[in-house]
């Protein structure tokens, strides 16, 4: 697939984490689970497409996070998206990536992303939480909820970055 369609069903996956996915959520846990299923896609992208494609989707979608959901400080999303993104594809630039170890690296990519998210609020003094509870009433739940829709979207998500990348080399050599 080409990265045009891959930014098309981002947009698409923005829109649902931002507006339908409340809809289907049990109203007590609306404010404990937050998705991040283009942060899920950002992360496939350093799987399967490498770091400098998901460095800049994660400062794409990151941004636009920023300007529609969270309006207190403008970059955080940008920067700590395209980071762990980045991170991501660096640590697994050079291995063919399995499942579990894709799963693996999900998981310990949004427990970082929600860190550091935790922790440049800290320092501006936007929340006044504990680290412990910020773990155990959002992340926690929330990365349970990003790592049920990874294992959803492995395959489609591994053949459309593999695809792209794959199309793109062979091109190339002809």
């Amino acid at each position: 697939m080409s990265m045009q369609r891959i930014v098309g069903v981002m947009l698409l996956l923005f829109l649902i984490q931002g507006t339908l996915f409340y809809w289907f959520v049990p109203s007590s846990m609306v404010g404990r689970i937050v998705p991040h299923f283009t942060l899920a896609f950002v992360l496939f992208a350093g799987l399967y497409r490498g770091r400098h494609s998901a460095l800049i989707l994660g400062m794409a979608f990151g941004l636009l996070q920023d300007l529609a959901f969270y309006g207190r400080i403008i970059g955080i999303h940008s920067f700590t998206m395209g980071l762990v993104g980045y991170m991501t594809g660096l640590l697994l630039e050079r291995r063919k990536s399995t499942l579990l170890m894709a799963l693996t690296m999900i998981g310990m990519s949004t427990l970082v992303y929600d860190t550091i998210v935790y922790f440049i609020y800290r320092v501006f003094r936007l929340t006044s939480e504990t680290y412990e509870w910020a773990l155990s009433e959002h992340m926690v739940p929330s990365l349970f909820l990003q790592l049920l829709f990874s294992l959803a979207i492995y395959v489609p998500a591994r053949r459309w970055f593999e695809g792209s990348f794959v199309a793109k080399s062979e091109e190339e050599e002809t």
